[in-house]
């Protein structure tokens, strides 16, 4: 087997990343409560736009009224239907498109950036004259419900949502998917009184970056959206302690691969250990290079892409690995996933691994804020988190200085198995016996989606 030194050696050296200039970010917030930032960028004759909605929310029936408000939010308003809006849109050379999470609703668009001003007439008018025509409400939601009918029925999903209840028991960040049969009762009454109550600008942040002058697009912003207004965002609740426990094997009969899935607490990106957090996660399965890759895919063949990564919500971060492999080799499988945590817990990382990790981790993040699009996603989400711009400058920096006992340190702390829980899904006849000879174990059925 090559060892990930003996392939990091054989790797050309990489030149440095040269930092790149700061962006400039000019801001205001209006009077009702919206944030505006605008950043200058003359590369191509386009602007992004990026609206952030503080959409917390308690309940299986708040969480499925926000997935229908988001997805029938342009099917109509006082003035237009939805092919006008469409036509509109299309007509400026732009989109505008929306999704939501436990967090945010989020309206994603672009444009000619000499389109900036319809644009934003646009956005205005969806904002605050949606109307949620019955037809189009009831065949979207019929969609939906279709959609998630089919979602949890995958053994992707059901491993996600297994993990995710696992980790954030009775929480908004417990699931991803609204239970079809909740989603088949929401009616437009109620998803028009979610849209009065919480689509406002309290708490919103606007982003946007293009080829516009910046004191002109705040103007612009506050001409169209001054008039916007509404109720105060919620506050998401703390996210509960995690419980350990045994490995859960959720029962698939007939599954020819289990879908392995650990999960545990992760720092945010306001810990001064959040830098060789990212390394460490780098370094265990964060990219091809990982670990994680070379054992259990490179070496032994027992998966195509195994892989890990560190998500950050506004109330907890969390970390997770995944690996979809046979159902013979489960339990070898998920024995090498416990010793690739361990030896990162025990054993520091060798120099060349540690700095194979470290460009790639800096060039990426150069990379994902390279584009207007980007840069626009990018600052939205460290907006939304309380992070300024200056980000972009002190992470990479920051990672440079990560030492190996750091990254040793931190993954002593976060990616010891004994500190993260299991969860898989597959045939429990078949893979019990050897999960079992790795630790403790209880099972569990497929609630098996209705939507009815």
């Amino acid at each position: 087997m090559t060892t990930t030194t003996e392939r990091a050696s054989i790797i050309p050296a990489v030149r440095p990343t040269v930092p790149a200039e700061l962006p400039t970010v000019v801001e205001r917030t209006l009077p009702s409560g919206l944030r505006v930032l605008v950043v200058a960028r003359t590369s191509v004759p386009l602007v992004e736009l990026r609206l952030r909605i503080p959409f917390t929310g308690l309940g299986t029936d708040f969480a499925a009224q926000a997935e229908l408000l988001a997805e029938t939010l342009f099917t109509g308003t006082a003035k237009r239907d939805r092919v006008e809006i469409a036509t509109a849109v299309q007509a400026l050379g732009g989109s505008l498109s929306t999704g939501v999470d436990a967090d945010r609703l989020a309206v994603v668009g672009s444009a000619l950036a000499t389109n900036l001003d319809p644009l934003l007439g646009i956005l205005a008018e969806v904002l605050t004259e949606a109307s949620y025509p019955d037809d189009e409400f009831s065949g979207e939601r019929d969609r939906v419900v279709e959609d998630a009918t089919m979602a949890l029925s995958q053994p992707a999903v059901i491993a996600r949502e297994a993990l995710l209840r696992r980790m954030f028991p009775g929480h908004p960040y417990g699931s991803v998917v609204a239970e079809p049969a909740v989603l088949a009762g929401v009616g437009v009454g109620a998803v028009r009184d979610l849209h009065t109550a919480r689509i406002s600008p309290r708490g919103a942040i606007l982003t946007l970056v293009g080829d516009v002058d910046p004191a002109a697009a705040l103007d612009a912003v506050e001409a169209a959206l001054g008039g916007w207004s509404g109720g105060e965002p919620e506050v998401m609740p703390a996210v509960p302690a995690l419980a350990t426990g045994p490995i859960l094997i959720v029962n698939r009969p007939g599954a020819v691969q289990t879908n392995i899935r650990l999960g545990g607490a992760a720092l945010d990106r306001h810990d001064p250990g959040y830098p060789t957090q990212r390394l460490a996660n780098t370094i265990f399965g964060g990219y091809f290079s990982s670990r994680l890759v070379d054992n259990i895919r490179e070496d032994k063949g027992y998966t195509y892409s195994p892989r890990s990564s560190v998500d950050h919500y506004l109330a907890g971060s969390r970390f997770t690995a995944a690996a979809d492999v046979a159902t013979d080799v489960t339990g070898p499988a998920l024995l090498e996933i416990f010793y690739e945590l361990g030896r990162m817990a025990v054993l520091a990382p060798e120099s060349e691994e540690l700095e194979a990790a470290r460009q790639y981790s800096v060039g990426t993040m150069a990379l994902g804020s390279a584009t207007a699009a980007g840069l626009a996603s990018t600052l939205s989400g460290l907006a939304g988190a309380g992070i300024g711009v200056e980000y972009l400058r002190d992470h990479p920096a920051a990672l440079t200085k990560v030492t190996a006992e750091d990254v040793l340190a931190v993954s002593a702390g976060l990616l010891a198995p004994t500190r993260l829980v299991t969860v898989l899904v597959g045939d429990a006849e078949k893979i019990t016996g050897a999960v079992a000879a790795l630790g403790a174990v209880t099972t569990a059925v497929i609630d098996q989606p209705t939507a009815s």
